[in-house]
């Protein structure tokens, strides 16, 4: 029952931080071109800071979502190595396969996780 109650809580609090990392997928893309546009002034945006902090919430949300997970004992989305390595090309290429029609519908974390997914595949 206490693993249980546990979970729950693990699973409870990164949603809270969800107001954190709620851009929808679509907005995010759109000031990725913006900012790709600005080519070197880009890192005065104050976009550029705020799309690193979506990514940042979005990681912790994540990581937070696949522990509780994992003390539940429920297989998680990913299962990354202890050392991981992800660049913004890599990402935004993902970001941008995905359907328009399914984008439409995407929160910026739901589209990390399925790159994290792709990327460190469970094999358990």
């Amino acid at each position: 029952m206490f693993k249980i109650i546990v979970a729950i809580a693990a699973i409870v609090t990164p949603l809270s931080m969800s107001q954190a990392q709620n851009m929808p997928l679509n907005q995010f893309l759109a000031r990725a071109n913006a900012l790709e546009k600005k080519g070197a002034m880009a890192v005065f945006s104050s976009d550029m800071r705020l799309m690193k902090k979506e990514m940042s919430a979005s990681a912790e949300y994540l990581r937070a979502e696949r522990l509780a997970m994992q003390a539940a004992r429920t297989k998680p989305a990913y299962c990354p190595p202890a050392k991981q390595s992800m660049n913004t090309v890599e990402i935004l290429t993902h970001f941008r396969a995905i359907p328009a029609a399914q984008r439409n519908l995407m929160r910026t974390k739901d589209a990390f996780r399925s790159l994290l997914a792709k990327k460190y595949p469970c094999t358990t």
